[in-house]
């Protein structure tokens, strides 16, 4: 067995591991509930599918005494039972509100396919039980609920929260149901054409580099559900493609893992992936929305939820961005010391978990004088007192420090600076760079230092810093490379032809010791080799402390992507008037919350 399928396979049987779920409090006292498990059969898709859920009521709530509804499902290969889904019935149980919260389609007990929280599919099963809490369906068995608070006839008073596959789901359901109130969707995507396929070139006609090993975890645990479910639904298996995804999700993956990229095949990858994601039903979200996004996260950046808050607030949508520590890169077990947890329960003594009680108050019980926070907030790791680890702005910081890249491997501060000069790097037939091993951090596995290999890429460093740098944002670089191999063949009709280079940032220690910062890279398939490109990197939250260095790296190949076809040397030519440039959002002074 391969490296590449071990690793795979492994990382599905322990993503896909159940949790033990929290015990039920007795009902009768403030702070105690009573757990119901339920049925429904709901239309989605074109069809009827079972969502199995649980109903988490607070003791003392009934017809004469209301509550707020919070609705939550899983993150992809979990279920309403494991561990973090569990835990937000129990934390809003507690804390009074009505919670449903079920197995997602295709996971858990849940019957239908898997079909990457489509709002044609996922959103309209989601809407189907915002029918129950509307008192306006049945549960299977005949349970009904007339004790949810209601903006009027039919129109709970209902907020939805959940992590990754159980975030874009929310904006799915808004968009299909505007009688939700509030949206909390953390560490989740904006468009999966980017997610599992990223190119960061500005101009994004042409597909990018297949994360395989993100990408492929997901499906074997997606395929792998009748190893995980006893008696699975007969409506979850799929008799064209593959087995438990909807047939456009296969055809996805094969395209992707094919490595070739003719333009049918790629636009209709590029369709189906956005169709499905909350790029393309953005401006039907009417819903408030904390954006909750994971600086630690190679799968779903920084950049996911600013593009996504981007276009919801020019819109008019409510919308505020928070960029905490963990995302998925590791997960809340490598979380910062008080970062939210919703397993620990620590929603009033986390700052994340302030802000989204918050947010409830405001929009689902109606308090208008609450305060829901800053429009933009961040982690800062380099902070020892846990409570001011948290910066607030009005917005994403801009792009203000630009710096230039000369001939002779440095960083410089302005053109005068740029040495004259040129540099040849080329790939190989496999790769010979490591920013990570995508799933480990995620299951607990070690994981090597990233590393790149001599002659197949170019850096470019600064001086030692005479003060302490804070970036925080996406910076963006501007090149221009020289590849005649590429020239030749990238009019080819495949964009498989053309150059793929991954561009990344570290802090070199004046030790030397290098860190990628959280593993992050930025891969690019450039559209024309014959004119510069402009490429964004992933955003980060990072100090580049007094003495340390900060270095720009351009590699020809990365472990966790697929990348180029057949060997491309690339040389890179600097001069004062005509060179690269990297442009920075540096904060000096952020204010403390």
């Amino acid at each position: 067995m391969s490296r590449r399928r071990a690793l795979t396979l492994a990382a599905a049987a322990a993503l896909a591991a159940p949790l033990a779920v929290a015990a039920p409090a007795p009902a009768g006292a403030a702070g105690q509930y009573t757990v119901t498990e339920l049925k429904f059969t709901v239309p989605a898709g074109g069809r009827n599918c079972t969502v199995d859920a649980d109903l988490y009521r607070p003791a003392g709530v009934d017809a004469a005494h209301p509550a707020p509804a919070v609705l939550s499902t899983n993150g992809f290969g979990g279920s309403k039972s494991d561990g973090s889904t569990a835990a937000v019935g129990k934390a809003f149980a507690e804390r009074g509100y009505v919670a449903l919260v079920y197995s997602g389609l295709g996971f858990g007990r849940s019957g239908c396919l898997i079909s990457l929280d489509d709002p044609g599919t996922d959103g309209k099963a989601a809407s189907g039980l915002v029918d129950f809490l509307a008192g306006e369906r049945a549960a299977d068995d005949g349970t009904k609920a007339d004790y949810v608070t209601a903006d009027g006839a039919g129109d709970p008073r209902v907020g939805m929260i959940g992590g990754s596959y159980g975030g874009a789901v929310q904006l799915a359901t808004a968009a299909v149901d505007h009688r939700v109130d509030a949206l909390v969707p953390m560490i989740t995507w904006h468009d999966l054409a980017y997610s599992l396929d990223p190119n960061n070139a500005a101009d994004r006609s042409v597909p990018g580099a297949a994360k395989w090993q993100w990408m492929n975890g997901f499906y074997l645990i997606g395929e792998g559900q009748p190893l995980l479910v006893p008696n699975l639904d007969p409506s979850r298996v799929n008799r064209i493609g593959c087995l438990h995804f909807v047939t456009k999700a296969c055809e996805t993956i094969r395209t992707l893992n094919s490595g070739r990229y003719p333009a049918d095949r790629t636009k209709a990858l590029q369709e189906y992936a956005r169709g499905v994601s909350p790029v393309s039903y953005l401006h039907k979200v009417k819903a408030p929305t904390l954006l909750v996004q994971g600086q630690a996260d190679t799968l779903f950046n920084l950049n996911e939820a600013e593009a996504t808050y981007r276009t919801l607030t020019a819109q008019g949508t409510p919308a505020k961005m928070i960029w905490q520590s963990w995302g998925h890169s590791g997960g809340v077990r490598d979380a910062a010391s008080g970062e939210l947890n919703l397993e620990q329960g620590n929603l009033e003594t986390s700052y994340v978990g302030r802000r989204i009680l918050a947010w409830f108050d405001r929009y689902l019980h109606k308090k208008q004088g609450v305060d829901t926070g800053p429009a933009f907030a961040y982690h800062r790791d380099w902070i020892g007192d846990p409570d001011r680890t948290y910066a607030t702005a009005s917005q994403v910081p801009p792009r203000n420090r630009t710096l230039y890249l000369s001939g002779d491997g440095k960083l410089v501060d302005s053109r005068a600076e740029v040495a004259r000069g040129s540099r040849e790097y080329r790939n190989r037939l496999v790769p010979t760079s490591h920013s990570e091993s995508s799933l480990a951090g995620l299951i607990g596995l070690p994981d090597p230092a990233p590393y790149d290999t001599k002659g197949t890429y170019l850096d470019w460093t600064t001086e030692p810093l005479t003060e302490a740098v804070d970036v925080v944002g996406a910076p963006r670089a501007t090149l221009k490379v020289v590849s005649p191999r590429t020239e030749r063949v990238q009019h080819s009709g495949d964009a498989a032809d053309k150059l793929v280079l991954f561009a990344k940032l570290y802090d070199v220690a004046p030790d030397g010791k290098k860190t990628l910062v959280h593993r992050l890279v930025s891969p690019v398939r450039v559209p024309d080799v014959t004119k510069p490109f402009t490429v964004s990197l992933p955003g980060i939250v990072h100090r580049y402390e007094k003495g340390h260095r900060l270095r720009f790296v351009v590699a020809a190949s990365d472990g966790a992507y697929l990348g180029n076809k057949g060997v491309k040397p690339v040389t890179v030519t600097s001069a004062p008037k005509d060179t690269g440039v990297l442009d920075l959002p540096v904060v000096r002074h952020g204010r403390h919350r």
